[in-house]
């Protein structure tokens, strides 16, 4: 179901360069990938940040955490490559033990500093009843390191101040802009298969016979659903919470 407001945007101008900060490996993908590469193919610089290591992200007790946390960083690098991301900045926090402190603050706010973006993209820390604290501190790191970012006095010595023109909440708690992503739905769904480790847990797949139209499928309705009730033509969205100026 749409939870889509009286005022909805729909389709920001393309922006010269976009940051994307997900809390795990995967993030991003499932959120917003539809996005990054409409962006990506009208030209735009597409660089991510993940925050945690992944260490969680599995349901073998018997797991090599070491080979887990590696298998997923190859996987968030073949996924951004997927949408066309030419950098992923992995900030590597312990999976499920992330706090938005005044530490991963400063990392936030230098690699924004860093990548110069005009929009980011990052987890709604507003959004009610959130169960895993990962997203919940993810959401509040983007929008602290955001404010940081963009003043000489936060965590001078960590770049050059950046101001960026929009942020742009996925998992929102109120939906106010949508991204037409009609033609960019099937990227979406490459770059999730990339995070293989994946398939059994978040993405539903069986790991040995896996059904990917069952996966596509899935990607659709969601981003029908978002679609719905939208102004104008919009068969498939993704769905922000559009903050500016910041």
């Amino acid at each position: 179901m749409s939870n889509l407001g009286n005022e909805v945007t729909v389709d920001v101008p393309t922006p010269a360069r976009v940051l994307a900060i997900g809390a795990h490996p995967d993030d991003i993908e499932l959120n917003c990938a539809a996005t990054l590469a409409k962006w990506s193919a009208a030209g735009a610089h597409i660089e991510l940040c993940v925050l945690t290591d992944g260490s969680k992200g599995t349901w073998d007790a018997a797991v090599d955490l070491d080979d887990l946390v590696a298998r997923r960083r190859d996987e968030q690098e073949r996924a951004g490559k997927e949408v066309g991301a030419t950098a992923v900045h992995f900030l590597g926090y312990v999976d499920g033990e992330l706090e938005s402190g005044l530490a991963a603050r400063g990392a936030v706010c230098e690699v924004i500093r860093r990548v110069r973006p005009e929009v980011v993209l990052g987890h709604d820390p507003w959004k009610r009843y959130r169960l895993h604290p990962d997203h919940l501190h993810a959401g509040r790191l983007t929008v602290d390191a955001i404010v940081a970012a963009r003043d000489p006095h936060f965590f001078p010595g960590r770049g050059e101040p950046h101001r960026p023109d929009r942020l742009l909440l996925f998992e929102a708690e109120a939906v106010d802009h949508l991204e037409d992503v009609t033609r960019h739905l099937d990227t979406k769904v490459a770059a999730l298969l990339r995070h293989v480790s994946q398939w059994e847990s978040t993405l539903g797949l069986d790991p040995v016979d896996p059904d990917l139209g069952a996966l596509a499928a899935r990607m659709r309705a969601e981003a029908e659903a978002a679609a719905a009730g939208a102004p104008g033509d919009v068969a498939l969205a993704e769905a922000f919470k559009r903050i500016e100026p910041l």
